[in-house]
């Protein structure tokens, strides 16, 4: 446990959503990033250099085994989130893992097994979670009355087939890479777990979802519609009710500026999501707070993810594990 009464943080993978985790790292009043590993030398003295990190490691395991460092933040490619997230709780360290976890719910609970026992935090690294919109969303939710459906987009596009987001090798794809967004946006309004989903996917060539469509039925009737691709530009979370509608635009990153309760705009200050994720974190580290999420969330986002992929591939609805 921290005694200085702030979390001294390493950063596992230098990568672009490392980088737009570290814009405002420096910020957080209970946080310090003390160390960087890479697997190049080069590399991790870049990123130090760039943020003012003290430490640049030229390896994964480096970093793991720098005493100085009590939590780590990973944002490798998604196959590899699992195996450093239990190399990192068998190094000691508390865990923030770039979303999502993993598409198959049986390394949640190995995960988060695995970090109770050892008492440690791990979290699942959905920034936009932490944000001023979406507890607004919250607590104008009640607005629309009873809760009928609800629609979630994002998408963007990739022009680039090398790029590694279209590696089946590394459990790329829409649904995981943006699409993930979207299910935990859907799941997070409707407030339980969906009882049955149906998916749909177009493929790149290289095998993973180029777009992907689904249908997620909530208990109580309440049906979410969710996209996720790499060929177009939108991003929307929207709650429908008998008693009216509740948009949020470009949702995810924590940048919109209003909501609209029908067509009244509701304001919204804006903050830096992964400042707030990361002071989150360092606080349930110290015991100064809950973490906003835990296991029981990760598990029901790795089911839907998994239960989506299974009925596009065999063209029928499939109810997640419970």
């Amino acid at each position: 446990m921290p005694s200085s009464g702030v979390v001294r943080w390493g950063i596992l993978g230098p990568g672009s959503i490392a980088t737009r985790f570290m814009r405002h790292a420096s910020d957080a009043a209970n946080a310090e990033v003390v160390a960087v590993g890479s697997r190049t030398r080069e590399r991790a003295a870049a990123f130090a250099a760039t943020f003012g990190i003290p430490r640049a490691h030229a390896s994964y395991e480096a970093l793991l085994d720098d005493p100085a460092v009590d939590a780590v933040y990973i944002g490798v490619p998604n196959l590899l989130h699992h195996p450093w997230t239990l190399r990192a709780l068998a190094a000691g360290k508390h865990v923030l893992c770039e979303k999502p976890y993993s598409r198959h719910p049986a390394q949640v609970a190995e995960a988060f097994d695995v970090a109770a026992a050892a008492g440690r935090v791990l979290m699942e690294a959905f920034m936009w979670r932490h944000t001023p919109q979406a507890r607004r969303f919250l607590e104008l939710l009640p607005e629309v009355g009873t809760l009928q459906a609800i629609r979630a987009t994002f998408s963007f596009r990739i022009g680039d087939p090398a790029d590694v987001r279209l590696r089946a090798d590394l459990d790329g794809g829409s649904l995981m890479d943006v699409g993930c967004y979207a299910v935990s946006g859907a799941r997070l309004v409707a407030g339980v777990e969906p009882a049955r989903v149906l998916g749909e996917q177009t493929l790149a060539p290289s095998g993973v979802d180029m777009t992907f469509a689904g249908l997620l039925r909530f208990p109580a009737g309440v049906i979410a519609t969710i996209t996720s691709g790499f060929t177009s530009d939108h991003a929307s979370l929207e709650a429908i009710g008998d008693a009216g509608s509740l948009l949020l635009r470009s949702p995810w990153q924590g940048e919109a500026r209003a909501l609209w309760l029908g067509d009244r705009e509701v304001p919204v200050t804006p903050d830096d999501p992964y400042r707030l994720e990361l002071e989150n974190m360092s606080a349930a580290i110290l015991g100064e707070a809950a973490p906003l999420f835990g296991r029981e969330d990760a598990l029901g986002q790795a089911q839907t993810i998994a239960a989506l992929y299974e009925s596009a591939a065999t063209g029928a609805a499939v109810a997640p594990d419970a």
